[in-house]
């Protein structure tokens, strides 16, 4: 008994140890609370002066006297109750006091602690991040640019039941609190968030609406853990309160239903019910709004796609909800219960559907526009109305799948057991793949991580590693195969395609009416239209014929004639030494005869070029280009004439409509306007034109240019192999062809259209051996003759048919009877503009042409 007592002893001396510190520390505060208050009065009577504070004190001792004696009449100070009375109200007020103050920085984001709060503007107009939505000049939605993929919907367009199931899952009392329901808060904190927890819909939306945990929202506090929930949790309180203020019920339902995230990239209600199902929002029926309302207590774990046991688990447990409170009844939970999910997962992303390489240039020139004039593309939810013809750019896209997966196949049988890319020799080009495939983000982040240690690694990695991919194919339907292959493999295997390129455009706006940059976006990046420059061959000839025909001091005709004969040129080179060029005909022979500028041009005779370029002089050559629309850098060399500089394809059909628009050079369009997210036009752009030709040397070159179809020994008449030539249209063409076959161009012009096209590899030293198969007749052609075949077969562009305009002028040179020919003989019908090698007398130093930009992009394939 007595070991308890010394026990009872030892703990009672202990508390009143306890006790004694309590009373010294505070005694040490009042010290201190004393101290700092005599500080504060110090200072406050320097700057105020002392007699002036003593008056305020004086003030307030009076005051607390009169409150003191007031509250006596009511309440006896001697009461037992009294000194908690006393203490509860002091308490009170402190606790109100500090948490006015602790309003007070979150509001104002006192001293940078708590993070900013969105303005009283934003609480009253809340901003969505919205796509921005590109259209064809024909009203068709080709595609979209987001941060988040989001189209807001209105509250008619919500089925109820969806409604219903979300306040049933997420906030029962939705309609009965002001924004926080304290009942919510008090049931999770009791049961630590079992029976679910206490953020309101209206909470959820501020979060989602104001980002408000988001580390530009954050403060100085919100670095320590425990605190930042408490102040992440205080924001969403007071911005729900406020939302509450300036909203209805219906509104906030309407908001929550567009700023909430789904997974799988889809923003909002309207997204996410094409995305998961494939139909309007308010085309869904009740199983398919509960996945969905399922889907916001974690969008990956209940996704329908990756885990569609738990997303039905979820569905049910939402079904459940709405039959407890009476929004469905039991058996009919029950029934719908038992349904499959019955998704159609239907992603987006910018660069589906149509289009995909005009939607990257207009992606491009709208970020620009948005820079100088204050828009986000990705937010502001744009309406960007382009100048491209939805049903042309179907034709273009099935023109260049159809022609080029016929080409492939001819490829890759006059190449079968043997590697298209060689040397000027026709020998397999040792290290081609090696050279590749160190240009490649695989091989660079194998070199980070073995380099400098284990160089040696990297090359195994490349060559014997398989990764599983899709790669593109023309044999499988649904335009991929899914292997295996190591990264070198599928460098090779991309390097066996060849390239393509297509622009349709009309001559006298500037619209460019189809655009199809490559074989398809998701496995070639590179846009063959704009990006891509190569030499163009005999396709730059007309350029020189224009310049001969308009220039005053050259002042030629179609029917002046110049002889078919060899050309020397001795100039001086770019190391500023003597050289020699001498150029071929692609026959391999002259034929000695005098030929008219027009069967010149038509038969792509390269040593008339040759002749004409050397009176017209480079220079000048150049100038003309460039004035017509070529953009690129030219080099004022003999070889110009023949296509030596590097140009794109989208440069070389604008300049093209300079002979169509009587001309005038006009700059190509692909953006029309470009409207608000309420449909109010922000900007209408139109085309800038200028005078590069008089309207006669843009008619005489027309008529020039249908030489190519019309003359015996023509290199476009495999244009009349298609069927584009009723209700009396007419067209003119010029196609291209460099060396060793490694370009084929053609572009083709009528008087409502101009299409160009281009084919090769993706580097130079990829392409038919034979002219016979690679010439721009050949490769080219076919894709613009069947794109036209389509266009023309199309009733809706009867319009677009037609002869050439007759001249509102008289035109003073001769071109219609130009004489007896005396080069009847049929020169065979190619284009090639060999300028010889190094080491040749033909050959002529160019300024070198760029890397190939090429460069495959982390294996080329796409990996499941």
């Amino acid at each position: 008994m007595s070991e308890y007592r010394e026990r009872f002893r030892a703990v009672r001396h202990a508390f009143g140890a306890f006790r004694r510190r309590i009373r010294q520390r505070r005694a040490q505060f009042g010290d201190v609370r004393r101290g700092v208050g005599r500080h504060i009065y110090r200072q406050t009577a320097r700057i105020a002066g002392e007699e002036r504070v003593n008056s305020w004190v004086t003030a307030y001792r009076d005051y607390r006297g009169r409150l003191r004696s007031f509250i006596h009449q009511y309440i006896d100070p001697d009461a037992w109750y009294y000194p908690y009375l006393k203490y509860g109200i002091k308490g009170g007020l402190t606790a109100a006091l500090a948490l006015g103050l602790y309003v007070f920085m979150l509001n104002y984001n006192f001293l940078y602690l708590t993070g900013e709060m969105p303005s009283v503007e934003e609480l009253k107009n809340p901003k969505l991040n919205q796509s921005s939505e590109i259209y064809s000049q024909d009203g068709v939605m080709i595609g979209k640019f987001y941060a988040e993929n989001r189209t807001p919907i209105k509250y008619e367009n919500i089925p109820k039941q969806l409604i219903n199931a979300l306040i049933a899952t997420e906030d029962v009392r939705f309609y009965e609190h002001g924004g926080v329901d304290p009942r919510a808060i008090g049931r999770a904190v009791f049961t630590l968030g079992r029976d679910g927890g206490g953020s309101t819909i209206t909470q959820q939306l501020a979060k989602n609406l104001f980002k408000t945990r988001r580390k530009t929202r954050s403060g100085l506090l919100t670095r320590i853990p425990f605190i930042r929930k408490i102040i992440y949790k205080s924001k969403e309180w007071l911005m729900a309160l406020k939302l509450e203020r300036n909203f209805s019920k219906e509104e906030i339902i309407t908001y929550y239903f567009n700023t909430v995230d789904f997974g799988s990239n889809a923003f909002g209600l309207k997204t996410a019910a094409r995305t998961f199902f494939n139909k309007a929002p308010d085309s869904l029926n009740v199983q398919e709004g509960a996945v969905l309302v399922g889907l916001q207590k974690a969008t990956t774990s209940y996704n329908p796609l990756k885990n569609p046991e738990r997303s039905k688990e979820r569905r049910n447990i939402v079904l459940g909800q709405m039959a407890k409170y009476n929004y469905l009844t039991k058996a009919q939970a029950d029934s719908i219960s038992t349904l499959p999910l019955g998704t159609d997962f239907t992603p987006e992303n910018p660069y589906s559907g149509p289009a995909s390489y005009l939607k990257n240039a207009v992606q491009d020139y709208v970020k620009k526009w948005g820079e100088e004039n204050g828009y986000d593309l990705y937010t502001d939810g744009l309406r960007i109305i382009t100048t491209v013809d939805s049903r042309m750019q179907k034709y273009a896209e099935d023109a260049t799948s159809e022609k080029m997966k016929q080409l492939q196949r001819t490829f890759d049988n006059h190449w079968r057991g043997r590697n298209p890319w060689t040397d000027e020799d026709g020998n397999e080009l040792p290290g081609f793949i090696d050279s590749v495939a160190k240009r490649t983000e695989r091989y660079k982040t194998l070199s980070r991580r073995f380099m400098p240690l284990y160089p040696d690694s990297i090359m195994y990695y490349m060559k014997n590693v398989k990764y599983k991919m899709r790669v593109f194919s023309w044999t499988n339907k649904r335009g991929y195969d899914s292997t295996q292959m190591t990264p070198y493999d599928s460098i090779a295997y991309y390097k066996h395609f060849l390239q393509s390129g297509m622009v349709a455009m009309d001559p006298h706006t500037g619209y460019i009416r189809a655009w199809v940059g490559g074989l398809d976006y998701d496995y070639f990046k590179y846009d063959h239209v704009k990006q891509g420059k190569r030499q163009p061959g005999s396709t730059f000839k007309p350029f020189v014929y224009t310049a001969a025909i308009d220039d005053s001091l050259v002042n030629l005709s179609p029917c002046d004639r110049i002889e078919d004969r060899p050309f020397r040129k001795e100039f001086i080179n770019a190391e500023g030494k003597e050289d020699v060029w001498e150029p071929r005909n692609s026959t391999g022979y002259y034929t000695y005869s005098n030929m008219t500028l027009r069967r010149a041009l038509a038969r792509s005779v390269n040593s008339i070029t040759a002749q004409l370029t050397d009176r017209v002089t480079p220079e000048r050559v150049a100038q003309y280009a460039h004035r017509m629309g070529i953009k690129s850098k030219l080099d004022a060399v003999p070889s110009i004439g023949l296509g030596s500089s590097d140009v794109s394809l989208y440069e070389l059909v604008g300049a093209y409509c300079t002979f169509i628009n009587d001309g005038e050079a006009i700059d190509p369009m692909i953006v029309q306007r470009i409207e608000d997210r309420d449909g109010n036009v922000i900007e209408t752009f139109s085309s800038k034109t200028k005078r590069a030709i008089s309207p006669e040397s843009a008619f005489l070159m027309r008529y020039m240019l249908q030489g190519g179809l019309q003359e015996s020994g023509g290199t476009s008449q495999n244009l009349w192999s298609f069927e584009l030539f009723r209700n009396h249209n007419e067209m003119g063409a010029k196609t291209g062809t460099t060396s060793n076959n490694s370009d084929g161009w053609f572009v083709g012009v009528s008087d409502k259209l101009v299409v160009g096209a281009w084919v090769g590899g993706d580097d130079r030293s990829i392409h038919f051996r034979s002219t016979d198969l690679g010439e721009g007749a050949k490769t080219a052609l076919p894709l613009v003759g069947r794109f036209l075949e389509k266009v023309y077969a199309d009733p809706k562009f009867k319009s677009l048919q037609g002869p050439f305009p007759k001249p509102a002028f008289s035109i003073s040179k001769n071109y219609l009877n130009c004489g007896p020919s005396d080069d009847e003989e049929t020169t065979e019908a190619t284009d090639s503009t060999a300028i010889g090698e190094p080491g040749d007398s033909t050959f002529v130093p160019t300024t070198p042409a760029p890397a190939e930009p090429t460069v495959p992009p982390d294996t080329t394939g796409t990996q499941l």
